[in-house]
């Protein structure tokens, strides 16, 4: 038996749990960039879940002479409360560009916290959480990117 090789992974869909901050700094590094229309995000407050369809960029295979993305679903459960700011939720033809995950636990009860969605634009999404449950899970086959390049972030002087 030998261990599992990062170019094992190339093509197949991803499916991730998050449920600490070291697995949540992974899923955040595979999301950064992930754009998606303001529209496809969902709060249900009865199964206290929140999730996002995502077309994200394929970091684990980023190629810069044929960039893919793919669509994936990011779920976050035991939501207690959903806070934004930063979004003009009356604008139907709003997409959002998710930069990080970011989770701070409480004093008190550190199992629980605030999820912070950090988006472009000085937008954010924060979760109350009972306990940190993110899943990641790819549902298409990744496509070539539209603007057929990487994202890139200038460094700031």
């Amino acid at each position: 038996m030998s261990d599992a090789r990062f170019e094992d992974g190339a093509e197949r869909p991803l499916r991730l749990l998050a449920q600490d901050g070291d697995d949540l700094k992974i899923l955040s590094a595979l999301v950064q960039d992930a754009v998606f229309p303001a529209t496809e995000m969902r709060h249900d407050a009865r199964a206290r879940r929140f999730a996002m369809l995502l077309n994200r960029f394929r970091w684990e295979d980023a190629r810069e002479d044929d960039p893919e993305r793919v669509q994936s679903l990011l779920v976050i459960d035991d939501v207690r409360g959903v806070a934004s700011s930063g979004i003009d939720r009356a604008d139907p033809d709003l997409v959002l560009s998710l930069l990080a995950l970011e989770f701070t636990p409480d004093a008190e009860e550190p199992v629980s916290g605030h999820l912070t969605l950090t988006l472009a634009g000085d937008g954010a999404i924060r979760l109350a959480v009972e306990c940190l449950e993110v899943s990641l899970r790819d549902v298409t086959r990744p496509y070539r990117a539209p603007s057929r390049r990487a994202p890139a972030h200038p460094l700031e002087e």
